[in-house]
């Protein structure tokens, strides 16, 4: 699994960082998404399809 994040296109939600907290933060200067684990192990995976999917703005994504 390889985890990506638009800033561009992040609201700052934090629902990703809530989700998956191992993979995805909030930067402190702006709030936007952040990928703490661009490869995360397979004990994540459910974490990181259920961010994508709750994610309000599309920002986040995975490619198996």
């Amino acid at each position: 699994m390889r985890v990506t994040a638009e800033r561009s296109v992040c609201v700052g939600a934090g629902l990703c960082a809530l989700t998956a907290p191992d993979v995805f933060d909030q930067d402190d200067d702006d709030g936007l998404v952040k990928v703490l684990a661009a490869e995360p192990g397979a004990g994540s995976a459910d974490a990181v399809r259920e961010a994508v999917n709750i994610c309000p703005s599309g920002a986040v994504a995975f490619t198996e």
